[in-house]
């Protein structure tokens, strides 16, 4: 069965005479890394954002988009994750630490629970030296990793990335796409990357897709 399937998927944002999203027909299996290309306006960000019931922006949406066979809106909400362009417009507590357990907190799990995953993600992620450093002394690349492995704590099936290095340095951006090759690797997550550093990001893709006036 196929992880996504967008079946001829369209998008109006209010107020547009023009649609964002045009007849979208796509299929991706489960633990594919999909690249959106596209230029800037085209659609890429419509399209993960509408992948995600709690992201999904407000206009008038045509066709059907299923996860794991369910309608969006029917499906798990932790199935998805997204990590958006901004670093700082995800993160929403003081220290390292608070945010990687904020998630985990919000689903009720047990301390223990919580405890022990945190420490493997922080071990994963190689970010146990700063985890009780304050967000706002980390570095536009620690503060986006720190959003990848704050996400993946939840343990999400599909991964949702909107231009996650738009905002970073070369250096940075390099060490946030060899992670999330990383995650992608050993954890087996299915990546639906909107990504404009193509040199970088293409090589690590199964399949590549082009995004031109919402359509494919």
């Amino acid at each position: 069965m196929p992880e996504i399937v967008l079946d001829h998927v369209g998008f109006t944002y209010p107020g547009e005479a023009s649609p964002a999203l045009r007849d979208v027909t796509l299929s991706v299996e489960p633990g594919a890394f999909l690249l959106l290309c596209g230029p800037s306006g085209s659609g890429k960000s419509t399209l993960l954002h509408c992948l995600k019931r709690e992201t999904a922006p407000h206009g008038e949406m045509q066709g059907r988009i299923l996860l794991r066979g369910q309608p969006r809106d029917e499906a798990p909400p932790l199935l998805t994750g997204l990590v958006a362009q901004h670093p700082d417009n995800q993160l929403v507590m003081d220290t390292v630490r608070h945010e990687l357990a904020f998630g985990l907190e919000n689903q009720g799990l047990p301390p223990a629970v919580i405890r022990r995953r945190m420490a493997e993600i922080a071990a994963f992620f190689g970010i146990d030296d700063w985890i009780d450093r304050k967000v706002s002394a980390l570095s536009g690349g620690q503060r986006q990793i720190l959003n990848l492995a704050s996400v993946m704590a939840m343990q999400p099936a599909i991964l949702l990335l909107d231009e996650p290095t738009a905002q970073l340095d070369p250096i940075a951006a390099r060490a946030f796409l060899q992670m999330l090759g990383r995650v992608h690797g050993e954890l087996g997550v299915t990546i639906l990357l909107s990504e404009h550093r193509l040199e970088d990001a293409l090589p690590m893709a199964d399949r590549a897709v082009l995004l031109r006036d919402g359509r494919f």
